[in-house]
């Protein structure tokens, strides 16, 4: 047989396919083991805000089972400016509305942590579905307007294509971004779900008045340790939280009618300048870095450690967060990430990671919906 001529550049892009074949066929390993992993990644490739792709291919541990199906950049030939197009779409409207950020990161939590990352949190209640979306702990959910603006341009770019679960991380991913965090590859191939679980996003969304026990206990559930809890609670550091989820700890913690002893004394008048003792109303709210980041060095507008230099200081707003003090482990985490904002994101990033990949659907489970709000 005569020997096989390729050309220099015909070359490179083999090889370049070849590496990513490769990096996905070693997909197999558990997270179980990412400690390692995440021992082996050098600080300096976070230095610039961003995890690269060969940071995570030159280690194997870093890998699910339950997501062996996934792939990276999945839609390269079905939909190649899937990425581009969320990418756009969130910067555009982030111009006229900054909370979405926030919004899109709880979003995709509430959705990932129930029955893994199936878009069941977009699905609107019907005959045959009890939606998700009126589930005590998702009432205040917001973003759900731009995961349909989202799929609207990707169903006119690539029809019947992309799920609502992959633009949901995706969309994660970029206000992660935005928000000065760092960038993580993703790999996509997620199918949508056709039920919601209401009566589960009730009962194990974790609660912004539990006890550290009962976090860590709805955490391990769902396969994750101290560290990894510390580390995407980490995120409550944007945002803005609801009177209603702390209003006994300013007045009445625990029936005593007094506060919570644990609030730091400024923090608590503070606290209830914003929020009166009959204060549940959902219009009610306060800024999370307004707040707690007022003696941090951290910029205001970047997604930085402010929250942790907060639970230092007695300054936690909600009740969970405030609890992660109270743990040998967590403490220690707390510490570290106050103190290291580089340590943080390379935690946080290969968390959200994790997360993204936890217990998904791919063919032939699920389904792509052509309105994320609807059972195809």
């Amino acid at each position: 047989m005569a020997p096989l001529m390729i050309l220099p550049k015909t070359s490179l892009v083999i090889l370049v396919l070849c590496l990513l074949l490769s990096f996905d066929q070693n997909k197999q390993t558990k997270y179980n083991n990412n400690d390692t992993f995440i021992n082996t990644i050098p600080l300096h490739s976070f230095s610039n805000g961003h995890v690269s792709l060969s940071v995570i291919k030159n280690n194997n541990t870093f890998s699910s089972s339950q997501s062996s199906l996934l792939e990276y950049d999945f839609y390269r030939n079905s939909c190649p400016r899937v990425e581009r197009i969320v990418r756009s779409t969130i910067h555009r409207l982030h111009r006229n509305a900054p909370s979405l950020v926030p919004a899109l990161i709880r979003l995709f939590f509430h959705d990932c942590f129930i029955q893994g990352c199936d878009a069941s949190v977009l699905l609107d209640d019907d005959d045959y579905i009890n939606s998700e979306k009126d589930s005590p702990p998702n009432e205040s959910l917001k973003g759900f307007d731009v995961i349909e603006a989202i799929k609207s341009q990707l169903e006119e770019a690539c029809p019947g294509v992309v799920s609502c679960a992959d633009i949901l991380v995706l969309a994660a991913r970029e206000s992660v971004v935005l928000a000065g965090g760092p960038f993580y590859p993703l790999y996509t191939g997620r199918r949508d779900g056709s039920n919601s679980f209401a009566d589960i996003a009730t009962y194990e969304l974790p609660s912004p008045y539990a006890d550290l026990s009962q976090t860590l206990a709805s955490f391990k559930s769902r396969g994750f340790d101290e560290r990894e809890m510390v580390t995407l609670l980490g995120a409550h550091n944007i945002g803005v939280i609801h009177c209603e989820f702390f209003v006994n700890r300013l007045y009445n913690f625990s029936g005593t009618n007094e506060p919570d002893p644990s609030l730091d004394t400024e923090f608590l008048n503070v606290l209830r300048s914003r929020c009166n003792n009959t204060d549940g109303s959902p219009s009610s709210l306060v800024e999370v870095q307004q707040e707690i980041g007022m003696d941090s060095k951290q910029s205001l507008s970047k997604f930085g450690t402010s929250y942790y230099h907060g639970l230092l200081q007695g300054k936690g707003i909600l009740y969970a967060d405030q609890q992660l003090m109270e743990g040998e482990k967590t403490k220690y985490w707390v510490q570290q990430y106050a103190s290291n904002p580089t340590l943080f994101h390379q935690h946080f990033a290969i968390a959200m990671m994790k997360l993204s990949d936890h217990r998904v659907l791919t063919m032939p489970m699920g389904q792509i919906r052509r309105s994320c709000s609807k059972v195809a």
